[in-house]
């Protein structure tokens, strides 16, 4: 609806000209008049009308002088003046200001709504003009990140040459030339219950951060989550690098009024952009523990070493048993997901120390007291410590286990994914329960923009925090990815089956903001919701 504001100096004329058009009926909204430029002036920049309708002659501030500030401030209004005065000067400096009509008192409510026609046709065309460029521009933003993307996961997966990687990051303007390179992945997660604006709002912040900073690319991962390439010419810049962005993360998720929290690893630094996948698995290895870290952080290896041994070069007799942090074992067992037990192993066995794991004696100490957190665990779970025997055996059965450090990696491997999967088996029929209301919510509801995981959890009576984790576990996706998938499978019969526009099936299935739509759209589906539909 076009925006009206109205300014004359006579009352009567005033109240004249306002009661005499219909103004929701003829499609306008009347935001507001005053009796003077000054007086005009601040609600003008408060209510930012479309068209401003402006008498010249008023004391303290006339319509031109008021036409000049409230231009500056707002370049697109549409200012039409109506006034007693046919002087050349006035018609000459309105000109000047950019005025759209110039009336002569008095005008018929038919005229003056005859030029408030022409007026909104115009700025119905620049708005659907800014909208296309906005569009377009949007368009090869989402092309740009898809691209990129792509790359990474070729320099990932394919020998390509480092003439190659150099000559297709330049196509996407990267320059990727260093002496150091290094990768963070990293994650946000929210409680935003908006239909996504917020999340989006948020996610633009964070990219153009990141693309303010100098020698630092990133790369889409999922939704919630990207990969970060730093580059830097030696270790102190690449360190300094990643606590800059930490602290923009920080403060740009704090910035926001609802929940908000991230998770960071950093992989490890490499001299050559071919080595990149060391970088990844190390980060990805790192990464693995946001479940049992405290968020709102961004971590290394050392990080994990520092919490599991203070020392890597522990000898045998002066090993301190509260530096093994048994928590974190225990934590994993009750909490941790079965496609990340070999990353933990190799993480908590190495910080430990190599010198202590070459030893036996400390390997039998080892599995023994993991075995034993594992039955306390099950035990507290109602199981029978006879059913891990049957899974995992029991003492006398071990001694094959001590022989080598990968055995005893093995088996530990074997202990915890047993417990997991037992631990699994237990919640299995309360938590399948509970899921298939949830996801009957979610089905009926993921037409509500304000449907959110605190809103589901809720149905279902319980804690959202604990909601995400079972969610999480038997899903195999987050909260956010399956309500995502629910949505774009309702859209893509919405394209398929109906004449909806673009807009109008983004509001059907729950994103207020259509550009976030196609934005998702694209990034789950690998094309534009138009594509989509010119391919049926």
């Amino acid at each position: 609806m076009i925006k009206v504001f109205l300014v004359e100096n006579e009352a009567e004329v005033r109240e004249e000209i306002k009661n005499s058009i219909q103004w929701e009926r003829e499609g306008y909204e009347f935001v507001g008049e005053a009796g003077d430029g000054e007086l005009a002036y601040p609600m003008i920049l408060e209510e930012t009308p479309d068209i401003l309708i402006t008498d010249i002659e008023m004391p303290f501030m006339d319509g031109l002088e008021l036409g000049r500030l409230v231009r500056k401030e707002l370049p697109d209004i549409k200012i039409v003046i109506v006034s007693a005065s046919a002087e050349f000067r006035y018609a000459r400096e309105a000109i000047k200001i950019g005025v759209e009509e110039y009336l002569l008192k008095p005008v018929s409510s038919a005229e003056l709504l005859e030029v408030l026609r022409v007026v909104s046709a115009s700025i119905l065309r620049e708005r659907e003009g800014r909208e296309l460029i906005k569009r377009f521009e949007e368009n090869m933003w989402e092309n740009r990140e898809y691209k990129k993307e792509e790359f990474l996961i070729r320099i990932l997966t394919q020998n390509l040459s480092v003439t190659d990687i150099l000559e297709q990051a330049k196509q996407l303007e990267m320059d990727l030339s260093a002496r150091l390179y290094n990768t963070v992945l990293l994650k946000i997660t929210s409680s935003f219950d908006d239909g996504g604006g917020q999340f989006l709002e948020l996610s633009r912040a964070v990219e153009s951060m990141l693309q303010e900073q100098k020698g630092i690319y990133y790369f889409r991962r999922g939704i919630e989550g990207w990969a970060l390439l730093f580059l830097s010419e030696d270790q102190s810049q690449m360190d300094y690098k990643i606590e800059a962005v930490e602290e923009a993360v920080s403060r740009i998720t704090h910035g926001f009024s609802q929940s908000v929290e991230y998770f960071g690893a950093v992989g490890k630094p490499v001299m050559r952009v071919r080595e990149l996948r060391k970088s990844v698995d190390e980060a990805e290895r790192v990464f693995a523990f946001r479940y049992l870290k405290k968020w709102n952080q961004i971590i290394t290896r050392d990080d994990i070493s520092a919490d599991a041994a203070e020392n890597n070069e522990l000898a045998l007799g002066s090993i301190d048993i509260d530096r093994l942090d048994r928590k974190f074992v225990e934590e994993f067992m009750r909490t941790g997901l079965k496609g990340d037990v070999t990353h933990f192993v190799n993480e908590y066995s190495g910080g430990i120390g190599e010198k202590n794991m070459q030893s036996m004696l400390f390997r039998q100490y080892m599995v023994m007291d993991v075995y034993l957190m594992a039955a306390s665990v099950l035990e507290s779970l109602g199981y029978d410590t006879n059913e891990l025997v049957a899974r995992c055996g029991d003492f006398k059965d071990m001694v094959r286990v001590f022989q080598t450090v990968d055995q005893t990696k093995k088996y530990l491997r074997e202990v915890i994914e047993a417990t997991i999967e037992m631990r699994e088996n237990v919640s299995k029929y309360t938590n399948s329960i509970l899921l298939k209301a949830a996801r009957s919510y979610i089905e009926k509801n993921f037409d509500n923009e304000e449907i959110s995981l605190n809103t589901v959890a809720a149905s279902v009576n319980l804690s959202p925090n604990y909601f995400s984790t079972i969610f999480s576990q038997e899903m195999g996706q987050t909260f956010i990815e399956y309500l995502t998938y629910v949505r774009m499978k309702k859209a893509k019969e919405l394209l398929r089956s109906s004449t909806m526009k673009t807009s109008e099936i983004a509001y059907a299935v729950g994103y207020k903001d259509a550009h976030y739509f196609s934005y998702l759209f694209k990034k789950t589906q690998k094309c534009t919701p138009r594509d989509f539909k010119s391919q049926g």
